[in-house]
C-alpha cells in the first residue's frame, strides 16, 4: 500500500521504497561477514572463538565440534543462509510489485523458523501452517539457486549430489540447496556432528573432500559467482521485455 500511494506521488518515491525495503531483507553482507570471521578465527587456531561464532550464527550448539566439523557446519549454515537471505528474496521481489515479494519471503521463513516446530497445542496449528505456507514459498527459488550453485561452481558434480543426495537429507528442501552447494564446491558437508551427550547421525552429501577452513572462503567465491549468475538472468529477462514490448 505504501509502495502505490508513493508511486502515485511520483514514481521514484515508489522506487526508493522499494530498494530500502529489498536492502533491508538482503543479508548476504552477513552471512560474508561471519565466514570471514569463523575463517580468522580458525587460521589463528582459535577453536573456540569459531565454535562461539559458529553457535550464534546457526542456532545449534558447536561446543564440543573439533576444526573440520565447525568449518562444515559454517559452509552448511553459509548455503543456507545465503539462500533465504539473498536469493530466495531476490525472487520473489522479482514476482511481486515493489518490495512486497521480499518482504512477504522473509517474514514466511522467520514465522517458519520461529514458529514451525512449536509442539504445544495452543501454538501447534499456526507452526503447522506456517512451516506449509513458507515450504510451498521456497519450492521454485530454492531449486533456482541449486541451479545458480551448479552453473557457477562443479556443474555435473552438483546436479549429481541434488539428484541422489537431497532427498536422504532430513529436510528435502534444505537437502536440496546442501547437496548441490556440496557438489558445486567439491566438498562433503552432512556427515555425523557431535553434541554434549551424544552424536547427531545425519547422512552425507558431496562426494568431495572433507570440510576446512579453506572451504569457507570456497563458499564465499561460490555465493558471489551465483548472484552473478543471477543478475545476467535478470538483465536477459529485462532486456527481453523491452524487446518484447
Amino acid at each position: 500500500m505504501v509502495f502505490y500511494l508513493l508511486y502515485y506521488v511520483n514514481p521514484l518515491l515508489g522506487w526508493v521504497w522499494t530498494v530500502a525495503g529489498l536492502y533491508a531483507c538482503i543479508g548476504l553482507r552477513r552471512v560474508e561477514q561471519t565466514l570471514n570471521d569463523i575463517f580468522e578465527a580458525l587460521s589463528a587456531g582459535d577453536l573456540e572463538s569459531a565454535r562461539l561464532l559458529l553457535s550464534t550464527w546457526s542456532g545449534e550448539p558447536a561446543s564440543v565440534y573439533a576444526e573440520s566439523e565447525v568449518a562444515r557446519a559454517a559452509v552448511e549454515t553459509a548455503l543456507m543462509r545465503a539462500h533465504r537471505e539473498l536469493f530466495g528474496v531476490l525472487f520473489w521481489f522479482i514476482i511481486l510489485p515493489g518490495p512486497a515479494g521480499a518482504i512477504l519471503y522473509r517474514l514466511a521463513g522467520e514465522l517458519a523458523r520461529r514458529w514451525g516446530g512449536r509442539k504445544d497445542e495452543e501454538f501447534s496449528a499456526f507452526g503447522r501452517f506456517s512451516a506449509r505456507a513458507f515450504h510451498y514459498l521456497d519450492w521454485v527459488p530454492l531449486r533456482l539457486t541449486a541451479i545458480g550453485f551448479a552453473i557457477a561452481g562443479d556443474f555435473e558434480d552438483a546436479i549429481t549430489s541434488w539428484r541422489t543426495q537431497a532427498s536422504a537429507w532430513g529436510d528435502a528442501n534444505d537437502g536440496v540447496i546442501l547437496a548441490s552447494g556440496a557438489g558445486a564446491l567439491g566438498v562433503r558437508l552432512g556427515g555425523p556432528l557431535p553434541y554434549e551427550g551424544g552424536v547427531d547421525f545425519r547422512p552425507e552429501l558431496g562426494d568431495g573432500d572433507p570440510a576446512d577452513a579453506h572451504h569457507l572462503q570456497s563458499a564465499q567465491s561460490l555465493l558471489w559467482r551465483t548472484l552473478v549468475v543471477w543478475i545476467i538472468l535478470l538483465l536477459l529477462l529485462t532486456l527481453a521485455r523491452w524487446v518484447g514490448s
